[in-house]
Order: C-alpha cells, then structure tokens, then sequence
C-alpha cells in the first residue's frame, strides 16, 4: 500500500514538506511506547502514535519505519516537525483515534507485525 492511499483511508493532513506519496509500505503498527516500536515494528512500515515529541522520529529512524501518523488531530511540536524532515521521515496527522485509525487501515489490506510471541506469557482461553 502506498502512503497516498494510507492517507485518504485516514484523512490526514500533511504535516512534512513534500513527502513520496508513492513510497510502498509494507504493514502498520501502532504504539504510544517506544520500546514497544522498538521490539514489535518492523521496517518499511507506518507508525500510528499520540506522541508528538522528537524521540517518536528518532525511535522510527532506528526502526526503520517509512512514515508516522499522529493520531486524534494531534499536531507535532517544529523540532519534530524539523527532524522528521532532516532524517527524510514523513509525518501526518489525522483526527482519528488509535484503534479506528488502525482498523480502516487492516481493514483495506495493511496487515500488522505480526503476533507477538518474543515473549513466553501464559495464554488465555
């Protein structure tokens, strides 16, 4: 899926200058703990967040992650703004929440990371 599809699916609002609609991502993800971006998200993918703070793109340039989404209308600060656009991340806003912002995404054929078995934890059911 193409970012140009990711952002009619979630009605963003371009936030970085002059982003590569066209650039392929391969799944989405979402977080709002780093640490969990770190351990669960893979490359080439989109990230959904509430956090607007720089730490959001330096995490994502670590993990390799394409573009980020801020979810339920939030708008970054400059200086994330400023590094998004220094490390060549892309970064959009859009109004919906975490859980129907991820949804509308899966639902249109962006599969996720996967199940997250890294950690042996009893199961349920």
């Amino acid at each position: 899926m193409n970012l140009e599809t990711i952002l009619a699916l979630l009605d963003c609002e371009v936030v970085s200058h002059q982003p590569d609609l066209q650039q392929v991502i391969e799944r989405g993800g979402a977080a709002d703990l780093m640490s969990d971006v770190l351990a669960f998200a893979g490359p080439d993918s989109v990230l959904l967040t509430g956090l607007i703070n720089p730490q959001v793109v330096r995490t994502a340039e670590m993990a390799g992650i394409r573009a980020i989404v801020f979810v339920r209308g939030k708008h970054p600060p400059a200086e994330t703004i400023s590094l998004a656009e220094e490390i060549g991340i892309p970064v959009f806003s859009t109004v919906y929440t975490m859980y129907e912002a991820c949804g509308r995404l899966y639902m249109a054929g962006l599969p996720g990371p996967g199940l997250c078995d890294r950690y042996d934890l009893p199961r349920q059911g």
